[in-house]
């Protein structure tokens, strides 16, 4: 029988703040926006743990989900309502972005040898933002995804809310301690795909007679692919309501070994 993969969420919440101490302030707001205003800001941190394994004949289990909350709860009471910045030594010299502290979590999980084996591990800031990373992964690389919406007329006269996930693919800057400019990637969704889109006809928009949502996904994708100033666009998920989403990827499809 094939590995399974076995998936647990748990939140917790937390602080921090995107700083250089080195940096001026002017630098400090121009890289970091928002996220460097001073005390901090909080989040409810959901985190997404991945296992894989064989299923145990006698239980018929991958890994004990009472022991898989255990390890969670225990891990993540080291961090819950914490400031990061100021009662972290992990990130004592490095940002706690959330790309930053997806790998300190993985590695702490990874030692833990009672929940199996790590397949991928995601930590969502809030329902727009979240970073990933997987066993494939350097100690320096990660993805970071962003969720931008739009209204649009699809196959009627009313339009429809979408909502899309941007994800990219990069190495983590010791610097910002980001995989990507995520201000950047604002300012390019919002030329390429937002400003296009939203409040329209995607028929006109498009010049076809009926557009899909796989399609649309493509599109996205098309008009997003190459024009990152860092990172490897990864994938466009396009929701276009709460039971149908269209993912498009030019990643070959990874099997567990």
């Amino acid at each position: 029988m094939p590995p399974v993969l076995l998936t647990k969420r748990i939140e917790f919440a937390a602080a921090h703040r995107y700083v250089r101490p080195e940096w001026d302030e002017d630098k400090n707001r121009t890289v970091f926006g928002r996220c460097y205003n001073p005390p901090a800001h909080g989040h409810n941190y959901l985190l997404e743990v991945t296992v894989f394994g064989e299923i145990d004949p006698k239980t018929g289990m991958v890994v004990n989900l009472f022991d898989l909350k255990r390890v969670l709860l225990t891990v993540l009471e080291e961090f819950d309502h914490k400031n990061l910045n100021l009662d972290m030594p992990y990130f004592e010299n490095r940002i706690p972005t959330s790309e930053n502290f997806a790998h300190v979590l993985w590695t702490k999980l990874a030692s833990q040898r009672d929940i199996g084996t790590l397949y991928a591990l995601r930590l969502c800031e809030d329902e727009d933002l979240y970073a990933e990373v997987t066993a494939a992964d350097r100690p320096d690389a990660a993805a970071v995804a962003k969720r931008y919406s739009f209204n649009a007329i699809q196959d009627s006269r009313e339009g429809r809310d979408w909502d899309c996930y941007v994800t990219v693919h990069g190495t983590i800057d010791p610097m910002t301690g980001m995989a990507t400019d995520i201000g950047a990637l604002d300012r390019l969704v919002q030329e390429r795909i937002i400003k296009p889109f939203d409040r329209q006809d995607l028929r006109q928009v498009l010049g076809s007679e009926t557009v899909k949502g796989d399609a649309l996904a493509k599109t996205i994708w098309d008009r997003l692919v190459g024009r990152l100033s860092g990172g490897t666009l990864r994938n466009i998920s396009l929701i276009q309501t709460r039971d149908l989403s269209f993912d498009y990827s030019d990643l070959p499809f990874r099997q567990v070994s």
